[in-house]
């Protein structure tokens, strides 16, 4: 008798003493739930790939040559950011296919790796903070929607007191169980999104402080410690001014 009242007022007995919008707002906030964790997951595992991406800036500065420091960084991965600036600055100085006879090429070539850097640098910037506005508003909607949710098992709550003229227990258990566990709910999805958000923000602003360090000296390196190479359109200024001074 004792097991079949515990049943009674267990999460099944609530869910199907629910209505459809009930239903629907508990989907929604596992809906919510799963894709946060997921962004969570996801999020942490490139931040972990980046930051031993990161360790690699040492064998470059430390290789013999560019395309062999470049290949140092991309044992860390295919998809490192910091191989992907060095690889764009490295193909701006070789004038390469990524370039040759288009608009681009026109440019003066120090401001040439510069916009490539520079647009590298926003591409990866906005890889890094995909998924962020889900978990902002993940941490910033899931608690009222689970407030939402307690407002409506309260609703149910008075409607049995009327309907039986009695605030007796076994009439609005039900209900107001299923409203607290609504605002638990809400809570229990927004925390970790929010916590998140706020990490990863500040993981994403550490790593681009690193990556726009990094770019800098690839730029100075190209452009003032190893000279360009020029075509037949292009001289470098740093070219021409010591031909000048030679003669």
């Amino acid at each position: 008798m004792q097991e079949t009242a515990q049943n009674a007022f267990g999460f099944a007995h609530l869910w199907a003493s629910g209505d459809l919008i009930s239903h629907a707002i508990a989907c929604i906030l596992a809906v919510m739930s799963i894709a946060s964790w997921y962004l969570i997951l996801a999020k942490a595992w490139d931040w972990f790939r980046a930051r031993r991406a990161a360790k690699a800036m040492a064998a470059f500065w430390a290789a013999s040559s560019v395309s062999e420091g470049i290949e140092q960084l991309r044992k860390a991965g295919e998809d490192s950011p910091y191989a992907q600036l060095a690889t764009q600055a490295n193909c701006c100085n070789h004038d390469c296919e990524a370039v040759t006879g288009r608009l681009a090429s026109r440019f003066d070539p120090a401001e040439q790796m510069e916009r490539a850097l520079r647009q590298q640098l926003s591409a990866t910037q906005a890889r890094m903070e995909n998924g962020l506005t889900l978990l902002a508003t993940t941490g910033a909607t899931s608690p009222f929607i689970g407030l939402f949710g307690t407002v409506w098992g309260i609703y149910h709550a008075l409607v049995a007191i009327g309907i039986s003229g009695q605030a007796a227990l076994e009439k609005i258990a039900g209900p107001v169980g299923e409203a607290l566990i609504m605002t638990a709910a809400g809570l229990a999805v927004a925390l970790p999104a929010v916590f998140a958000y706020n990490a990863f923000t500040r993981a994403n602003r550490v790593l681009l402080a690193d990556l726009d360090a990094f770019a800098h000296d690839l730029h100075a390196f190209f452009t003032v410690g190893k000279p360009f190479v020029a075509n037949s359109a292009q001289i470098h200024p740093m070219r021409a001014r010591a031909a000048t001074e030679a003669a």
